[in-house]
């Protein structure tokens, strides 16, 4: 399995690194964690967030009211109005794992199986989890049901600026 997965490519490998590492070298790019990287070599992408919103499940506590419960609204408006386009880049990072759009938008985003897997903005009760959780497998993310828009919007921005270095709060 070993062989497989990267001994049968590595020569392929090295000399494709040696041949980026001509173009841009090493040390130059130990200072951006992956997904730095890819904003920096894919561009910032446009994000509709109106296609985004309407192309959006919502489950649990947030099932019933959808995207007129008062915490959905109050993170729409902190992506819309907040945000700016690297964070909402960078959001669209933290739960799906690639800040890129597909060429038709929302509702063909797909999960990690390749099947399309909409946005899902999942509640919680803040008592199990303080902070947004993302589950990039499912393009998911679990937002508590916060009692101010301030809360969410300090904590939201918190949990995407922090994952992206590879610590997480729990």
């Amino acid at each position: 399995l070993k062989y497989r997965m990267l001994d049968r490519t590595k020569p392929q490998m090295t000399e494709l690194l040696l041949g980026f590492f001509d173009v841009i070298p090493e040390p130059l790019l130990t200072v951006f964690d992956f997904q730095e990287l890819e904003l920096l070599m894919c561009g910032l992408p446009t994000i509709d967030v109106d296609d985004w919103m309407a192309n959006t499940n919502y489950t649990g506590d947030y099932e019933q009211k959808r995207a007129s419960h008062k915490v959905v609204r109050w993170f729409w408006d902190i992506v819309r109005d907040d945000f700016d386009h690297e964070m909402r880049a960078r959001l669209l990072q933290f739960v799906t794992a690639t800040s890129g759009v597909p060429s038709r938008g929302f509702s063909v985003l797909q999960g990690n199986d390749g099947n399309i897997k909409k946005f899902t903005i999942h509640g919680v009760d803040p008592k199990t989890y303080q902070y947004p959780r993302a589950h990039t497998c499912f393009n998911r993310i679990d937002l508590p049901t916060y009692g101010s828009k301030k809360l969410l919007a300090e904590r939201l921005k918190l949990a995407v600026t922090t994952s992206a270095t590879g610590f997480d709060i729990e």
